[in-house]
């Protein structure tokens, strides 16, 4: 059993430190928490994970039972649990690489194992500060505020909120980590496409790269972001997808020339309610009439190859694709690339006093983006909800 560390000071401001640009002074952890969505292991597990995650939305079995025939069709079992523990294990290999003495506990918000039960298991073990890495990228309500707000309210329900201390890296939708192996990735899957062409004696074809993200209400895009910056289209989730698109363009010259666009998936909700729009599949449908022979997807919004990427990717945009006769190749996801998880350790580097590491690289001017989330910053229009890790967090804040 790991010796107790001494329970936080919680007559202390954690967020005393804090500079200008938002960067917290680095501090002793002692574990890292890698936090993720979750999902089910079987078929059993389907509709009590799709309870999880429509909590409180009053949607009826029946509803849930039409999402669930994604699972269904794969045996009930979503792969980001399995990818959550190669992940897991890839960032452990590395840590002992580097000679960095720090566990990796790994908990989801959604599903075994839970948030909740690791951090009671955490604070048991002797762990008293935590320092979180997501597997959410990009700024929005459901992808940085909503993992916050579990973490404060699990903290809260296991009376752990005055003795366990939860931090959290930085949002890294542009961390050379992250965006690198999307570079590759279009390098590869622009040749895979061309080959197809010339086999189908369409070599000189046009190629239109689509960089694909989950969509969200356009409410929430709107409040995406902190509320003292502006952002292209009015949104930091549209504005980071938007720059990151263009220094992966930037950077593989078998591109040059190309056009691209933003496109969204995996709309759920009201049809009411208006959400980033345009649907990746409808986008593909107005490709032919552009003289579009090839298409490349980027799963630019996504860290692994998760359902939403197997289903709606894979399976109806494909599907869409072949349909319509349009050469296509999905480009892979960052996953375990040893790039990407080279940089989740750098992030955690970032923000440790022990190999600690003080440049923070970013390849779009609107990062590197902060350690602290700003106030108000991707605001829960749905009500306020205990946090923590932002100046305005409820929880482990005196």
């Amino acid at each position: 059993m790991t010796s107790p560390s001494p329970e936080p000071q919680t007559s202390v401001n954690p967020f005393e430190g804090v500079d200008e640009e938002g960067r917290m002074a680095p501090a002793a952890y002692d574990a890292i928490l890698l936090a993720s969505f979750g999902g089910p292991e079987g078929q059993e597990d389907v509709i009590p994970f799709l309870r999880n995650v429509t909590r409180g939305r009053g949607i009826p079995d029946e509803r849930l039972e039409e999402v669930a025939t994604h699972y269904r069709a794969n045996g009930g079992i979503s792969p980001i649990n399995e990818q959550n523990r190669a992940l897991k294990a890839a960032l452990e290999a590395e840590l002992e690489r580097r000679g960095i003495n720090l566990p990796v506990l790994w908990g989801n918000r959604n599903w075994a194992p839970y948030i909740k039960d690791v951090l009671q298991d955490a604070y048991d073990t002797g762990y008293r500060r935590l320092l979180m890495v997501t597997t959410s990228v990009y700024s929005s309500y459901s992808s940085c505020r909503q993992y916050r707000e579990d973490l404060g309210m699990n903290l809260l329900a296991t009376g752990l909120d005055k003795k366990l201390q939860v931090d959290k890296v930085r949002q890294y939708f542009d961390h050379p980590g992250f965006v690198e192996p999307f570079v590759e990735g279009l390098q590869d899957s622009l040749a895979k496409v061309r080959e197809q062409l010339a086999a189908a004696d369409k070599a000189d074809g046009k190629i239109e790269v689509l960089f694909a993200t989950h969509s969200i209400p356009t409410a929430d895009a709107e409040a995406s972001g902190p509320r003292d910056r502006e952002f292209e289209e009015g949104s930091a989730y549209v504005a980071q997808h938007l720059a990151n698109a263009r220094a992966i363009m930037d950077r593989v010259p078998e591109a040059a020339g190309l056009e691209w666009q933003l496109v969204y998936q995996s709309r759920s909700g009201s049809p009411h309610t208006p959400w980033l729009e345009p649907d990746i599949n409808d986008a593909i449908a107005e490709l032919p009439a552009k003289g579009v022979d090839g298409v490349v997807i980027v799963p630019l919004g996504f860290v692994s190859d998760h359902m939403e990427v197997i289903w709606d990717l894979d399976t109806e945009a494909m599907e869409t694709c072949s349909e319509l006769g349009l050469a296509a190749h999905r480009a892979p996801t960052p996953g375990i690339h040893e790039k990407f998880v080279a940089g989740l350790v750098d992030l955690v580097c970032e923000r440790t006093v022990e190999n600690t590491i003080t440049d923070r690289p970013a390849l779009t001017k609107l990062g590197p983006w902060y350690d602290v989330c700003r106030p108000g910053c991707c605001a829960n229009l749905r009500g306020e909800k205990p946090t923590i890790a932002g100046a305005d967090s409820t929880v482990g804040v005196q």
